[in-house]
């Protein structure tokens, strides 16, 4: 396989990304960074910082202190201090070995790196560097299944749902947030479950689970409270797999969460956000 590197510099600032970093959304196909930040136990078995390999791909990371969650908008991938279990792009997984933390970070084998990113992790020790493949999804988006609608929704219900969707214009963004109640900030797919939740609908915690919500619809039938997915180009092998999603509100505007400023509503055809959609779902 050969693998498209994208060198990473090494001077970690991913915790201090600028307003204009936050609203021109990017990522790396694949990455590469240097062995030397590499972690060698006495055992001989090489271990690798998340906090490296999700830079060199372009996600975001949070470190909560025992836990560690990746992703772009929403937490796709966690890995826990000690523990084998993790979770990959919404579903459980048995590492083949428990992180470990050295120096304050959190370091994992390229076995598990390899099982909680579903892609191929090597050593070139020509280049004396990690190279990490294009992310994989582990479902296709093909054998996406219309779920039954569990609410009927009627123009009076969405105009009160878009209303209180706006009660939380500039609440704080953070990646991976905690419900709302406990961290008062949202990201873009916690937001809209905090939102339909308060309708009686209760959709999953990421933005590619609740792109499998629902019905397709087309930009033509696309009316107030119906999700819209977006595609975050080169971030997956596939760029049919949904990165980020916002509310339609009407009048071409949507509301949703990314970076700063928080909650906002922005135009949905024009701009960066009309380049990057991906589909549109009616999940009431």
């Amino acid at each position: 396989m050969v693998v498209t590197c994208i060198i990473l510099l090494l001077c970690i600032s991913c915790s201090k990304t600028t307003k204009k970093q936050d609203t021109t959304p990017s990522a790396n196909a694949a990455g590469t960074f240097t062995d030397q930040v590499l972690y060698t136990d006495y055992s001989g078995k090489t271990w690798i910082p998340l906090q490296h390999a999700a830079q060199s791909l372009g996600l975001r990371i949070k470190d909560s202190g025992n836990a560690v969650q990746m992703g772009y908008t929403d937490p796709m991938y966690q890995a826990t201090l000690g523990q084998k279990k993790a979770s990959s792009l919404g579903t459980s997984i048995q590492l083949k070995e428990v992180p470990i933390r050295w120096k304050g970070h959190l370091y994992v084998t390229p076995e598990s790196l390899s099982q909680l990113l579903h892609t191929d992790v090597k050593w070139n020790q020509r280049y004396h560097q990690i190279e990490i493949s294009p992310l994989h999804d582990v479902a296709s988006p093909s054998k996406i299944q219309q779920k039954s609608l569990t609410i009927a929704s009627t123009s009076g219900d969405m105009s009160e749902l878009i209303a209180y969707a706006k009660t939380f214009l500039g609440v704080p963004y953070e990646f991976g947030a905690e419900p709302y109640e406990q961290s008062k900030t949202f990201d873009c797919s916690s937001f809209t479950r905090h939102v339909f939740k308060k309708f009686n609908k209760d959709l999953p915690r990421l933005a590619r689970d609740q792109g499998k919500e629902g019905t397709s619809i087309t930009r033509d039938n696309l009316s107030p409270g119906d999700l819209i997915f977006f595609t975050v180009p080169n971030r997956f092998k596939n760029n049919n797999i949904p990165g980020h999603v916002g509310i339609y509100m009407g009048e071409g505007k949507f509301i949703h969460t990314w970076g700063e400023p928080g909650v906002q509503i922005s135009e949905l055809d024009s701009g960066h956000w009309k380049e990057v959609i991906l589909f549109m779902r009616r999940v009431t």
